[in-house]
């Protein structure tokens, strides 16, 4: 088009150099997403089929899979075969494999057949389900599927289920509600105009307590490190005489933190014991079964969870040990309206006429919340609950069978108890104690985890160093365990 002035239209202009978009399914051509989706799903199918050929640790140095790419997005689109081939050979190169067989550090997470294709439907929907009209489906089955949950894992129905990222926020989540409880001048006034307020936790908790009480506001001083006995539980002893002398000192106790399943060693806090403390202070009591908690479906272990049913919240992670795909944290609360006490903030543009629903955005920091249920619900069916426990009692007795390895061993030595499927060890020569012993099993983890066959991670335990032998992988069987301890074993005499 010409101007009056004989020059041309910009905007005229504009859209002549613009592509031309052809209206396709997913902004692809017409076929190409079926046919890279079986591609991908072939990819996947051979991936967890042979996961264990795989190193496990990346062994890629740092910045290798950064210097492998370019700076700047390409100006032009580029054919699905070239990204492809970059996956494969720089991405998975550079990944270590948390779904091998062999994966023993942290707590093992490993995504299943029927999560992983829950994801890809949840992907492909794309939805918020922000407020319960965003997304109906996803709100309630997010509803129903915590209610399976906690009927698995034998929770009273008093408590109310939300999906979150990870446990660090679970966590965040209830400590913001027991703030918003128990110092509600901060509401107002901020933490300028409040006063100090304490949460109390073992010191043998997750450093996510502490990061929590960081993001409050409550500073380093907002959280009491509660000494443990020898089992490194939470002393109750310690936590009453802790929280009296703060009353008296012009602390405001906000929450007790109380652990089943520590990080180090899976160490046990007395729930029940805690409970009445909390009680008697009217404080909030949250408890971190990140790790263990699908494990109180077990009847056999169920004894480790009394008393849970009295916290304010719980926070259990399928993702860790339910073979869901990572994220999955479940935060249930005893009571909900508490949390919308805490974040509810409702402006106009997200106004509904409906009543009797959840609004899942009252429920958490996050507006935006993805279709995480859906993964989980389909774990959740195609196992069923009988066979969701028997992998659960495979780990614990490839667990015990490996305790007993250790036991049995010369020079090896485990950190008891044991409860649940992680086993604590070390190496101790005699005559070897001190740093010489730390640097001594370090050497060993660090000869396994480099020779691909497998990884474990270390903690440290009154200042010295063990080795965290972490079962829960849904690939892992008796002969990956046995072929590990020995992999620990038979480098032992080389590296000292």
């Amino acid at each position: 088009m010409t101007r009056q002035d004989g020059g041309s239209d910009p905007e005229d202009e504009l859209s002549r150099n613009q592509p031309v978009i052809t209206p396709a399914p997913g902004g692809m051509a017409p076929g190409e997403f079926r046919q890279w989706g079986h591609r991908f799903v072939d990819w996947v199918g051979d991936y967890l089929e042979g996961i264990g050929d795989y190193p496990v640790l990346a062994r890629t140095k740092p910045g290798e899979v950064r210097d492998a790419l370019p700076v700047e997005a390409p100006a032009t689109g580029e054919p699905f075969e070239a990204l492809f081939e970059d996956f494969r050979s720089v991405i998975v190169p550079g990944m270590t494999h948390w779904n091998h067989p062999a994966f023993f550090g942290y707590f093992a997470i490993s995504g299943s057949g029927p999560g992983i294709l829950g994801e890809l439907l949840a992907a492909a929907l794309n939805v918020n389900a922000m407020v319960w009209k965003s997304s109906p489906a996803a709100t309630e089955l997010e509803e129903v599927t915590l209610g399976w949950l906690r009927g698995f894992v034998g929770l009273p129905s008093t408590f109310t289920g939300t999906i979150n990222d990870t446990a660090s926020t679970s966590t965040f989540v209830a400590l913001a509600a027991a703030r918003e409880r128990h110092l509600p001048e901060a509401r107002e006034d901020g933490m300028a105009g409040a006063p100090a307020g304490r949460v109390y936790t073992s010191s043998e908790a997750h450093s996510s307590v502490l990061k929590s009480v960081h993001a409050l506001g409550l500073g380093h001083r907002g959280v009491r490190a509660i000494a443990t006995g020898r089992d490194r539980a939470m002393d109750p002893a310690a936590l009453a005489e802790a929280i009296n002398h703060d009353v008296t000192s012009g602390f405001r106790p906000l929450a007790i933190v109380a652990t089943i399943g520590t990080t180090s060693t899976t160490a046990i806090d007395p729930v029940a014991r805690i409970a009445e403390i909390a009680r008697s202070h009217n404080l909030w009591l949250h408890i971190d079964a990140a790790y263990a908690g699908v494990a109180a479906a077990l009847p056999g272990v169920r004894h480790h969870f009394t008393g849970w049913e009295h916290a304010d919240s719980i926070v259990i992670n399928p993702h860790k040990w339910l073979f869901t795909p990572v994220d999955c944290s479940v935060l249930y609360v005893r009571d909900p309206a508490q949390l919308r006490a805490a974040f509810s903030l409702v402006p106009a543009y997200l106004e509904t006429p409906e009543t009797d629903v959840t609004h899942l955005m009252d429920h958490g920091l996050a507006l935006g919340r993805r279709f995480r249920a859906l993964k989980l619900w389909f774990v959740m069916r195609y196992f069923g609950q009988e066979g969701l426990r028997a992998i659960l009692a495979d780990h614990i007795a490839l667990a015990r069978q490996l305790a007993d390895l250790v036991d049995a061993a010369a020079d090896w030595e485990r950190r008891r108890p044991s409860p649940f499927s992680l086993v604590v060890l070390r190496r101790s020569p005699a005559g070897v104690r001190g740093r010489e012993r730390d640097a001594l099993n370090l050497a060993i983890m660090e000869r396994v985890n480099e020779s691909g066959a497998a990884f474990l991670s270390p903690t440290e335990i009154d200042g010295e160093t063990w080795l965290r032998f972490a079962i829960g992988n849904i690939h892992t069987a008796a002969r990956h365990v046995d072929a590990t301890w020995e992999a620990l074993r038979e480098p032992a005499d080389q590296v000292r």
